[in-house]
């Protein structure tokens, strides 16, 4: 074994016993010390995850570096490992006590999503890797929604398990992206039943995917959205969680995307891919500090 594989196997490790620790820390932790112990887990993931650290900078340096300022970018940065530190440890306790989302989240255009189910088509909803969105889904959940989300499987089988594990708990139907077909078929599926499937569109997709602009460079991105719309005739919503200032949640869910066609599917594809990513892009630029910075959403570049 060389020694990068070591290296990735020992962090891969560290990761694994963290979150086994904090979850066994906040089953036991008062309701009171949540948000502190949330603050500590970030302060210290801030300075160890140097990597990810890294990233966020970078990709908030090709995001706004005409508009902030390094200063600010790093405040982002900061803020962005505090919101995940405390999306986690929210929800490692509401698995204890699941009520808690009842009161902890509202929902802000809940209309959009029930005129849309009443087509009989289901729903994709498109989202990002923003806020505390398994909280979202937990909610949408508890309010009677029949919830599916497509993932990718994390590397390491055991936090996989654990995860999923949380996820049925919840209520919550996982997709995984792979194998292919199968993604397909299970997507198909919960459409054809009438339920929601979501899909967050805001990460590097290097091969099948289009080129679109996201904070004025192209970026690599999957086009499941609207090939799914397409084929089934389901509604596209747009739906973003947002925390408050005192810790509370606000779900956002947007009219539904009309799908628009061009003159070849291809350029139907591009385009309607295109205004979605533009919402995601609008959410990103008003919360800052609640999107994933710590991916590279702009790893993959054209061709020539």
């Amino acid at each position: 074994m060389g020694f990068k594989e070591a290296l990735k196997r020992f962090r891969r490790l560290l990761a694994r016993q963290s979150l086994f620790l904090c979850s066994l820390t906040v089953k036991y932790l008062p309701r009171k010390w949540l948000y502190s112990f949330a603050h500590s887990v970030a302060r210290l993931a801030y300075y160890i995850a140097a990597k990810q650290r890294r990233i966020a900078l970078e990709s908030l340096e090709i995001a706004f570096s005409n508009q902030l300022d390094m200063l600010k970018r790093e405040a982002i940065a900061r803020e962005c490992f505090q919101n995940m530190a405390k999306s986690g440890v929210e929800l490692l306790y509401i698995l204890e006590a699941p009520q808690i989302a009842k009161d902890l989240v509202r929902i802000e255009g809940k209309g959009y999503l029930d005129e849309a189910l009443s087509k009989g088509n289901g729903v994709i909803a498109v989202s990002a890797h923003f806020g505390n969105f398994p909280l979202e889904l937990t909610k949408l959940r508890q309010d009677g929604y029949k919830v599916n989300v497509i993932l990718r499987r994390m590397r390491d089988d055991k936090v996989e398990d654990f995860l999923e594990k949380r996820r049925q708990m919840m209520g919550i139907h996982s997709i995984h992206s792979t194998p292919r077909q199968a993604c397909v078929d299970n997507s198909l599926k919960a459409l054809r039943n009438n339920e929601v499937l979501f899909i967050q569109l805001d990460q590097n997709f290097g091969t099948g995917g289009v080129f679109v602009t996201f904070f004025g460079i192209q970026a690599a991105t999957a086009i499941g959205p609207v090939i799914l719309a397409l084929r089934t005739q389901a509604p596209i919503i747009p739906m973003f969680i947002v925390r408050e200032p005192d810790n509370s949640h606000r779900i956002i869910i947007k009219p539904e995307v009309i799908i628009e066609k061009k003159d070849t599917q291809e350029e139907t594809i591009q385009y309607n891919i295109q205004k979605i990513t533009s919402i995601i892009e609008s959410q990103i630029r008003k919360y800052p500090q609640e999107w994933g910075w710590i991916h590279r959403r702009w790893k993959s570049r054209p061709t020539a």
